[in-house]
């Protein structure tokens, strides 16, 4: 294919993009206000065709620009994309386990502390390792777990600590860093839902050994499917790599070959001298690589980053201004000390309240405000976890208010201020009729 013929294909997508985003005015109580989603415009989709074109179907050039730019924005030596963020987790708990690691490595029957109130994703690598999850409950308003309860929860078989940020909203993930450093603790920052947030002036996503990213269509920025492992330690950047290329020893890039210079030279386990090295595999893994597509489109929303979460600021202050004084209502803040990139809009029902979390989700469905309860409430409630052996620390009353009571509204980048308007309108339409 020439460069004009590529240049006139990539020009007709941009017309289609154009064509197809021509765009319905938006119609209150008719054009549905989702929850989250994925902000797209012509020029990601050129970057997808674009790599198409290339027939970039695997992990490739694309994906190792996209590692070295994304650990570039947070600070980070090191950047592993993976096919998405659950999967994410998984290799930052199971590399964790690697004999490399001496004492220091996770084993079955392990503690890791973690939050009741979260999505699952955060704990399963727990159970999926043979470790055991430690419940801490959160704060109502902050929605996040604190220090002091961490460090109530730590005992003698806790060795990690894994935490997500709730909702973009940071937990206090300096202090609890320094509880891992004190009490010689793995802590993996699963900063899903948080990218470009600030706590103490600093990105999270910085503060842990290992800390894990999702670019599915509902966070911060988008590759469709996709994930990533960061960390700042070169040690655990070759586990989380070698785990998730099928657990092979050799650490050469795709299609590469003879990086150490000694392909043929190695002799590990009792394979014979000489043995390939590219076919030498050093630990149990998996194959967890994106593709050269994610990567593209990856790369695209990237720079945009900083747009995106300007954008998410400013709605979910315009709402919090506009459900200032709303009846019956418990409104989010942030954590203090942070500059949260929010994922959502959360809302309490006062259990003082005329009305459920029910009642007002309804009302609010039947206009099209779309909502999303928060993940799991309480994740030991759940029937997947009554034969998962846990422990819990402390009681988790909050956790179970979040079941009862609380859920969350869009505050995206593709929501508008008109949207913002109508679903303030709307929601102190029904408090005020309640109350």
């Amino acid at each position: 294919m020439t460069d004009r013929t590529k240049s006139r294909i990539l020009d007709l997508v941009r017309e289609l993009d154009t064509e197809r985003t021509g765009g319905a005015p938006f119609v209150p109580g008719t054009t549905p206000i989702l929850s989250s989603g994925a902000v797209l415009d012509a020029e990601d989709r050129v970057a997808l065709v674009e790599a198409a074109l290339e027939m970039r179907i695997a992990s490739g050039t694309y994906s190792i620009r996209f590692e070295r730019r994304f650990a570039r924005y947070l600070g980070l030596r090191k950047a592993h994309l993976t096919n998405s963020g659950s999967s994410a987790n998984l290799l930052a708990l199971s590399c964790l386990r690697a004999r490399e690691l001496g004492d220091r490595r996770l084993r079955p029957g392990d503690e890791v502390i973690t939050v009741a109130a979260g999505f699952p994703t955060t704990v399963n690598p727990v159970v999926q390792n043979g470790m055991v999850p430690v419940f801490v409950d959160i704060d109502l308003g902050t929605y996040n777990t604190t220090a002091d309860r961490v460090a109530a929860a730590i005992g003698p078989k806790t060795r990690a600590i894994i935490i997500a940020h709730a909702l973009g909203n940071p937990f206090e993930v300096a202090e609890i860093a320094a509880l891992a450093q004190e009490h010689g603790l793995w802590f993996v920052e699963d900063n899903c839902d948080a990218v470009g947030s600030l706590y103490q002036g600093r990105l999270t996503g910085t503060f842990g050994h290992l800390s894990t990213v999702s670019f599915y269509p509902a966070h911060h920025i988008t590759m469709g499917e996709g994930g990533c492992v960061l960390t700042d330690n070169l040690e655990l950047a070759h586990l989380v790599e070698s785990y998730r290329d099928w657990g092979r020893d050799c650490w050469c890039e795709p299609g590469e070959d003879d990086r150490c210079h000694k392909r043929f030279g190695w002799q590990l386990g009792s394979l014979p001298e000489g043995y390939d090295h590219k076919y030498t595999f050093s630990h149990v893994g998996y194959n967890l690589k994106s593709t050269d597509l994610q990567a593209a489109l990856g790369l695209r929303q990237l720079a945009k980053l900083t747009e995106f979460g300007d954008a998410r600021r400013k709605n979910w202050e315009r709402l919090r201004a506009e459900l200032t004084g709303a009846k019956g209502l418990v409104l989010p803040e942030a954590t203090p000390g942070s500059d949260p990139s929010w994922f959502g809009f959360v809302l309490s029902v006062d259990p003082a309240a005329p009305y459920t979390r029910r009642d007002l989700q309804l009302f609010l469905e039947d206009r099209q405000i779309r909502t999303r309860l928060l993940f799991s409430g309480n994740l030991t409630r759940h029937p997947a976890y009554q034969d998962v052996d846990f422990r819990v620390a402390g009681d988790l009353s909050n956790s179970d208010a979040v079941v009862d009571r609380t859920f969350w509204i869009g505050c995206y980048p593709g929501v508008t201020d008109e949207m913002i308007d109508y679903m303030g309108r709307t929601i102190r339409e029904f408090t005020s009729a309640r109350g």
